[in-house]
């Protein structure tokens, strides 16, 4: 079996000590580090998200595949600083001010690092100002928020007031999710998107990304992008 298609079935089998050393054999095989992430480790995690958002799988098993996909990027990690690869983007996520659940948004945040997104994870409670500040210093092409209270909603309106106020909506998009949270409310504070579960958060954030690679030709690490 080719050794990325073996790293990637094994990944989506959760098999964490198995995908560890099909990894140091690919390097070993000298299979460039990229290739072994994008064809072998991101490439089983999407194979997860269209499974998840599909059904066909839950939860339980999305953790599993992360857990695995964890255990193949602290090999390669090292590989990556020493050669100076870059992610595929950066994303700022969080559950906003006055909010306390971060369920949904941590599933959200493992979802990206599979796909190949530098997460920056605030936690939750964060105020708006937090988000833009973050955005800014990490040059994050998308911030994520989330929120379970509708008494916490409009944090989200205020972030997205913020980034206007600063000129910086162009180049930072917003995207929203949580129970309570709809495609009309998104529309209705002027968010770039909303995300009705994980798997369509990933989607979305994919979609806005590419769009930013389409206006400059350049991602946010000022990388040409060709993916």
């Amino acid at each position: 079996m080719d050794r990325l298609k073996e790293i990637s079935e094994n990944l989506q089998q959760g098999d964490d000590k198995m995908v560890s050393e099909l990894t140091k054999k690919a390097i070993e095989e000298k299979i460039p580090p990229k290739e072994i992430l994008y064809k072998g480790l991101i490439a089983g995690m999407n194979k997860m998200g269209e499974k998840y958002r599909a059904h066909e799988i839950f939860l339980p098993d999305v953790l599993l595949a992360a857990k695995a996909m964890y255990g193949g990027m602290d090999i390669l990690k090292p590989l990556f600083i020493k050669e100076g690869i870059p992610t595929i983007g950066k994303v700022i996520i969080g559950t906003v001010r006055g909010d306390l659940h971060d369920i949904g948004k941590n599933l959200v945040g493992i979802m990206l690092k599979g796909a190949g997104y530098e997460v920056i994870d605030l936690g939750n409670n964060v105020a708006p100002e937090k988000f833009i500040e973050v955005a800014k210093e990490k040059n994050a092409a998308v911030i994520g928020l989330s929120a379970l209270l509708t008494t916490t909603m409009p944090v989200m309106k205020r972030v997205v007031e913020l980034l206007k106020e600063e000129g910086l909506s162009d180049s930072i998009k917003v995207i929203i999710g949580g129970a309570p949270v709809s495609e009309e409310f998104a529309r209705e504070i002027e968010a770039d998107a909303y995300g009705y579960d994980s798997a369509s958060a990933v989607e979305t954030v994919k979609r806005l990304t590419r769009a930013q690679v389409c206006e400059t030709g350049k991602g946010r690490n000022g990388e040409s992008e060709d993916r």
